[in-house]
């Protein structure tokens, strides 16, 4: 018999149903085979200081640090797991082979294996690997099973992230907690949740230290058009006046015009930090929410595997592209054919194959999010915003660029120079695919991009006029809070400021956390009442800037040093040969510094404490 275990009872019916295991048991289906069981996720989990020896049981510092000779696996304290493990034990110690049909990440990688270890399963295991829960990409996938040995490296990642996590994330939340907690208030540490705690505090004492400076701006209207001097803004009221009276009742002159045309091409596919910052930016929905719905979508076999930072396509994918092109086509919403128009025009001859869309060598497990042509039914609100966003950005990426020409005008009055500048869009190329998108009329970034799209009067070089000029009294101005769009940015960046999108791409080797964990991260800070929400604003909390300020050591709380331990954790996923030393290379390391901390905490002669925040 032919054991197959999903991760949740949903994915393994529709995997039962493809390979024809139709009978239904208690914890199982059966059928031409197989037997066909399921996770809930997490069965196991590693062992709590306890299982290790009973001293560690109560928290104290003298036990400190707690590093297990060897870590072990135990069952999660759970009536329902405990009833399911039983199930798959049984499957699995009579089985005569096993496909693990966990989620094809890491993070599905660990959870079955843990399951099959706890089993003691000895018999030969293959791999099933998909990106669509379609019913064509569940075949595909079983026709092409590969040895689990070939993912390999990736369980050992996975177990490197697990046991670095306990181990700092047990050890230091115990050791703040017994030094600094108020009336044994726990203070949770983590490897990733600390150091975005601290860009979140970081951010806000930027914010409450700010004062404001005054400043001056020159301007003038000539011919109904704002422009602005060139010298910038003026740092003194007098320097600003005497520039003022230089230019008042004195002609304006337009001394250049210059025009470019220009090209804008398509935006990437949406990996899922990506997606998460637009659905809240557009939105308001937070991270984990979009993270839920995405996943949904997925399950429902409407879109493709969500938990991924990659934004290209594999080239293999391509052909099936005209295939959900068709299905977006015919694709309803209360009658409505939304994708149907902006489809028309890139009919009746091949998609364009462009780099910036389809790279093989820009993919590892699995390609950017995009549609899988079925089409819908049924959706809510929110999920059926989260599925146009993706299928819309699909669509798009076919579509040519954008032409634009940039007019430049400078002109003077006397010795003061000024400049304004104009857009105006050619042809909208994908441009045209956002052409109706309502909500993006609130969003700050578009209403800036339409402020730059505004169309100049045609001027010419020399004729010179009358003008207006206007000398303006501003203040400086803080940053802004973090939102969780722009936090997500900041952890996928390990905290630099990056518009860019190439070079984003590039930091993200460094980026603190993993697409599929980074809301989870999020939502730990507000439960354990270290941020809280004012609006879209995320906002510290006394508590979550005591325990950063409590903080002296950089290895917990910097977003530089977590994203250089997570680029390690990134390589001994992807080195096929080496892993095994990578992996002890960064356990050791993490023993390393877990003691460090612990020796620097334990001399601390002051006697500060944490405020609890309610």
């Amino acid at each position: 018999m032919i054991v197959c275990i999903a991760e949740k009872p949903s994915v393994a019916r529709d995997i039962a149903r493809i390979i024809g295991a139709t009978s239904s048991h208690d914890g199982y289906m059966e059928g031409n085979g197989y037997q066909v069981t399921w996770t809930f996720g997490h069965l196991c989990e590693l062992k709590m200081p306890e299982d290790y020896t009973p001293m560690w049981k109560s928290w104290n510092l003298s036990s400190l640090p707690m590093i297990p000779p060897r870590f072990g696996i135990r069952l999660k304290e759970d009536e329902g797991v405990k009833k399911q493990f039983a199930v798959i034990e049984r499957l699995m110690q009579a089985a005569d082979s096993i496909i693990n049909c966990g989620d094809a990440g890491q993070e599905g990688e660990l959870i079955q294996r843990w399951v099959m270890q706890k089993a003691g399963a000895r018999c030969p295991v293959s791999r099933l690997w998909i990106s669509s829960m379609t019913d064509e990409a569940i075949r595909e996938g079983f026709a092409s099973l590969k040895d689990q040995s070939e993912y390999q490296s990736l369980y050992i990642a996975g177990l490197s992230r697990a046991v670095g996590d306990w181990l700092l994330g047990i050890n230091a939340t115990r050791l703040y907690t017994i030094k600094y907690g108020q009336n044994r208030q726990v203070l949770s540490i983590g490897r990733v949740q600390t150091p975005t705690l601290a860009l979140i505090v970081g951010r806000q004492k930027e914010i409450d230290n700010f004062k404001p400076e005054p400043y001056w701006v020159l301007a003038t209207v000539y011919r109904d058009t704002t422009f602005t001097a060139t010298k910038g803004r003026f740092t003194s009221k007098e320097e600003g006046e005497k520039a003022f009276a230089t230019i008042a009742d004195k002609p304006f002159e337009v001394t250049n015009v210059e025009k470019k045309n220009g090209r804008e091409t398509p935006p990437s596919l949406y990996d899922l930090t990506s997606l998460q910052v637009d659905c809240n930016k557009k939105y308001g929905f937070s991270a984990e929410m979009t993270l839920n719905l995405i996943q949904g979508l997925y399950e429902q076999k409407l879109t493709t595997y969500p938990r991924v930072d990659t934004t290209f396509l594999s080239d293999d994918v391509y052909a099936r592209c005209p295939q959900t092109m068709n299905g977006l086509f015919q694709t309803r919403f209360a009658g409505i054919a939304p994708y149907a128009d902006l489809i028309r025009p890139l009919g009746g001859k091949p998609l364009p194959k462009s780099k910036k869309v389809f790279d093989s060598s820009k993919v590892t497990d699995h390609h950017a999010i995009i549609p899988t042509g079925i089409i819908p039914q049924n959706l809510s609100d929110a999920q059926r915003y989260v599925y146009d966003l993706v299928a819309r950005r699909f669509i798009a990426v076919f579509y040519p660029d954008c032409k634009f020409a940039q007019t430049t005008v400078l002109g003077k009055v006397e010795d003061v120079e000024f400049k304004v500048t104009g857009k105006t869009i050619l042809e909208p190329g994908w441009r045209a695919v956002y052409a109706k998108d309502k909500q993006s009329e609130n969003d700050e970034e578009e209403a800036k991009k339409r402020d730059e799209e505004r169309t100049l009067p045609v001027f010419q070089k020399g004729e010179s006029g009358p003008h207006v000029p206007t000398l303006t009294e501003k203040q400086t101005t803080p940053p802004p809070y973090y939102t969780e769009a722009t936090l997500l940015r900041a952890m996928e960046t390990a905290g630099k400021l990056v518009d860019d999108e190439e070079l984003r791409a590039a930091l993200k080797e460094n980026g603190i956390g993993r697409p599929s964990t980074r809301a989870a991260i999020i939502e730990t800070l507000f439960k354990r009442h270290y941020i809280r929400r004012e609006r879209k604003r995320l906002v510290a909390t006394p508590t979550g800037i005591e325990l950063i300020d409590l903080i002296r050591e950089d290895l917990l709380k910097s977003a530089e040093l977590t994203g250089i331990w997570e680029k390690k954790l990134r390589d001994i996923e992807r080195d096929k040969t080496g892993y095994q030393q990578d992996a002890l290379e960064f356990i050791d390391g993490l023993k390393h510094q877990v003691t460090d901390i612990v020796h620097q905490v334990l001399t601390d002669s002051s006697n500060r404490r944490v405020t609890v925040s309610k």
